[in-house]
């Protein structure tokens, strides 16, 4: 791998390491969003924690790490961009997972999934995010949504084929949300998890 590659890998993980959520939390009402809720510093937490408009920009900023990273990837990438552009990609979700400007304590990575995987393979990612939000809309467990997108992202890149370095883009990144949702499974099997919408005070698990 090239100097520029390694280059763009760590830059992509710094920009993954900056977590929206804890940002917005702290400027918004002066708090550790890490503290409250379901204590994830992520966008559903948000949307428990501060309302709609936050968790959209978290959204939506989050997504953007990961088109980011990916771009980056294909700039610096040499005479191997798409390989470059999926570990950029890998690094960005590394970083929103575990960050290093926030003693390694992140989120579970499925917004910024969403925004490498879009950008490196679009229509199997569209069809896995149609299917994840369909599956939300009718459980609201925005868990089993998440987990949908990340699992079903890869299998579709197949089905395309739409290459081996968003394949193995893919792959990773579903096993890293199924072992940062591991708490989320285990509620679901106890029928303890959080359902989105669900008044405060109900168990939950840390969506």
């Amino acid at each position: 791998m090239s100097l520029e590659a390694v280059l763009g890998v760590v830059i992509s993980y710094l920009l993954g390491s900056i977590a929206f959520s804890i940002v917005i939390a702290k400027w918004v009402k002066g708090i550790d969003i890490r503290q409250h809720g379901s204590g994830n510093a992520g966008a559903t937490n948000t949307l428990r924690v501060l309302g709609k408009g936050p968790a959209v920009l978290v959204l939506l900023l989050d997504a953007a790490k990961g088109i980011a990273a990916v771009l980056i990837g294909c700039w610096l990438g040499g005479e191997n961009p798409e390989w470059v552009a999926a570990l950029c990609g890998l690094a960005a979700v590394l970083g929103h997972n575990w960050p290093i400007w926030f003693r390694f304590k992140g989120g579970k990575g499925i917004a910024t999934t969403i925004g490498v995987m879009a950008t490196l393979a679009f229509l199997p990612s569209l069809l896995a995010g149609v299917l994840a939000i369909l599956i939300i809309a009718l459980t609201r467990y925005v868990s089993v949504g998440s987990l949908v997108f990340a699992i079903m992202t890869p299998v579709f890149i197949l089905l395309f084929q739409a290459g081996m370095p968003s394949f193995w883009a893919g792959f990773v990144v579903a096993a890293l949300a199924v072992i940062r949702h591991r708490k989320n499974i285990a509620n679901l099997m106890q029928g303890t998890e959080n359902k989105l919408g669900a008044k405060k005070g109900v168990p939950h698990g840390k969506s």
